[in-house]
């Protein structure tokens, strides 16, 4: 019978410490990434977003960073 597995239904709690440690070791890269290409760190929590990540990384890629126009003397 499944209700007599304890892995039945329920989430193991080893389940959520697990997504834990994935988000960050999926956000602190994002993070850093947007941080140094001028955009605010909060954008690399849209990593975890399904399709809202694909969007960031097309943004990412070809987009103006703020930090080149900051270098290039251009405001």
């Amino acid at each position: 019978m499944m209700e007599d597995n304890m892995f039945g239904n329920t989430m193991w709690a080893g389940h959520w410490l697990w997504m834990l440690v994935i988000a960050i070791v999926v956000v602190i890269p994002a993070w850093r990434i947007c941080q140094r290409t001028g955009y605010p760190g909060w954008m690399g929590f849209l990593i975890l977003i399904p399709i809202v990540n694909l969007v960031l990384l097309y943004f990412i890629a070809f987009s103006d960073w703020p930090s080149n126009r900051n270098n290039d003397g251009r405001s």
